[in-house]
């Protein structure tokens, strides 16, 4: 006869059958059976889990979402009920917009005293289910493993996405009889949607006869794997392509066919042509409104070919002229197949042109300035430079994610870890946490400013107890620097609450055992970036950049795409 075991038990065992080797968690009252059952599974020769208690539950869904977005695994967090849930929500949130594989397991009151008002408790699936794939509450232990492999495929199948499981605390004491559930009971659910021949045929015939073809490339290239398949996709037509910023790594910084970022902070050239092109051809990409501007005056010139594996993305922003639903890994292929072998010399080389301009106006005087104080994309660039495009970007919100974006180097897919429909301050420090612990095997450059720094700053806690080697650069402007920057250019230069009085981080770095040290002249850049990126374990450099450096170009809020501006004048 089987033995009997607790529904927490069999959360371990449900866990390990998924393959799980990371959990990021933060114990709690409602959650206290589960910890205890998870003691045995992170101690001994027969260790399963390596549970990393993170020092806020925000902090545990960030960096699940970095461990994913890495390592193209699925992110787990283990927290308590009411407000411990309830801090991961916006990780949840952020994950939903960017489409991130993660789980989050939270305990709750039992199933007597639900509706009661208990202490900590809170209607986790009411509040959760329109930030997730899958809200749902195990309310008896029989129901553990069946909602777990349920939880798992969900989040990682098709358009990949957060699942969250209520797991009140009779279903985690009471016992049950372990049995492997096959059945997921998804029949409703169709992740990956049959490819129409037709759609496949009319995409390729428009390519076929473009003079001025263009790619938008989006992280659903990343998350489908279809990195090769996009690469002889582009050469066989010999495509220009762009790239989203949550796309920046689908395709290497150095291909003779990557022209550049897309959107409000783009390059100037992959604006432009946008509004040039005869076929624009999205790939695994959703037509933000941050990469569109105006939508009403988007590429209104050319045939949009639209590459999704979500239906409810066809069209939803933009009039697309041939949709085709799909996984990218798939219909990319289809397409390549049909696609004669074309040139579009004079077509590539006019991207030439603005990217000249670009160079003069914007670039060289961002990343060689003669004097004056730091800039963030000098500093971005000496970076890049050192780590030769071998590094894993992550970064937090604002200036410094936009210039990081702009400068740094990509040679392998999975790079980069940003917050970019959600636009999370306080997403960079945890989310790296989590990318250094699913690559252990990369260099994690992590950009920060000093505003989204200080939101997550006690995850420093979490860097020392674990010995994280992750090297944090803070560009400290002394301001919150986007919105100070939109303050000076759209609101008559008034700077309401955004400059900041800062704490002395050398200090705060001394008492997390984490290696510091600062950067103020451009003499001594290279070297101290040098010695961070040489030193065995966690080091921030603080570097003091101009308090009031603006990221050019930008298309401004309600303008047209190709309506940038280089340079302003305040």
């Amino acid at each position: 006869m089987s033995k009997e075991i607790t529904g927490a038990e069999a959360l371990m065992r449900a866990l390990q059958n998924e393959g799980v080797k990371t959990i990021f968690g933060y114990p709690g009252g409602a959650i206290m059976p589960v910890f205890d059952a998870l003691y045995d599974y992170t101690r001994g020769e027969n260790k399963v889990f390596n549970h990393i208690l993170v020092r806020h539950e925000q902090a545990a869904a960030h960096a699940a979402e970095g461990y994913a977005r890495v390592s193209g695994e699925v992110g787990v967090c283990l927290v308590t009920s009411g407000p411990g849930v309830t801090n991961t929500l916006t990780g949840v949130a952020d994950a939903m917009m960017d489409s991130t594989p993660i789980v989050v397991i939270a305990g709750q009151v039992g199933v007597a005293s639900l509706g009661t008002d208990a202490f900590q408790e809170v209607d986790l699936v009411g509040i959760s289910q329109p930030i997730t794939k899958w809200s749902y509450q195990i309310r008896c232990p029989e129901d553990v493993e069946w909602a777990v492999r349920r939880a798992f495929y969900i989040a990682k199948s098709g358009r990949p996405g957060p699942v969250v499981l209520d797991f009140p605390k009779n279903a985690q004491v009471n016992k049950t009889i372990w049995l492997a559930n096959t059945d997921l009971g998804l029949r409703s659910y169709n992740p990956y949607p049959a490819i129409n021949p037709t759609s496949i045929e009319k995409a390729a015939e428009l390519i076929n006869k473009a003079e001025k073809p263009f790619a938008l490339v989006g992280q659903g290239v990343e998350l489908g794997g279809a990195q090769e398949e996009l690469k002889a996709f582009l050469e066989k037509a010999n495509i220009p392509a762009g790239r989203t910023m949550l796309g920046l790594s689908a395709l290497p910084s150095d291909h003779p066919l990557n022209m550049g970022m897309l959107g409000m902070h783009g390059s100037y050239s992959t604006n432009m042509k946008t509004q040039e092109c005869d076929v624009l051809i999205a790939i695994g990409m959703r037509f933000d409104d941050r990469v569109t501007g105006d939508v009403n005056r988007y590429a209104k010139q050319a045939k949009i070919i639209h590459l999704d594996i979500d239906n409810s993305e066809l069209g939803k922003n933009v009039k697309v002229d041939v949709p085709v639903l799909g996984d990218c890994k798939a219909t990319l292929p289809a397409i390549t197949q049909l696609l004669e072998v074309r040139k579009h010399t004079a077509w590539i080389e006019s991207f030439g042109t603005y990217d000249r301009i670009e160079m003069e106006k914007v670039i060289e005087p961002a990343i060689h300035p003669k004097e004056g104080p730091l800039l963030m994309a000098e500093v971005i660039n000496v970076i890049a430079e050192q780590t030769n495009g071998e590094a894993i970007l992550v970064n937090d919100v604002g200036q410094n994610q936009l210039f990081s974006c702009r400068y740094f180097k990509y040679k392998h897919n999975r790079s980069i870890v940003t917050s970019g429909g959600l636009g999370t301050m306080g997403f960079g420090l945890p989310a790296a946490v989590g990318a250094c612990l699913g690559r252990p095997d990369r260099q994690i450059c992590l950009f920060m400013g000093d505003g989204g720094f200080q939101m997550s700053i006690q995850e420093l806690g979490t860097i020392m107890e674990q010995q994280l080697p992750i090297k944090m650069i803070l560009l400290n402007n002394n301001y919150l620097g986007n919105v100070r920057q939109w303050q000076d250019m759209f609101f008559h230069g008034r700077k309401s609450f955004t400059r900041m009085l800062n704490p002395n981080y050398r200090t705060i770095c001394d008492a997390y055992h984490i290696g510091y040290d600062v950067a103020i002249e451009r003499e001594e850049l290279v070297a101290k970036v040098q010695a961070m990126l040489a030193a065995p374990g966690p080091y921030l450099l603080e570097c003091a950049v101009k308090e009031e450096d603006n990221v050019m170009p930008m298309v401004s809020p309600g303008a047209a795409v190709d309506e940038m501006i280089l340079e302003v004048s305040l």
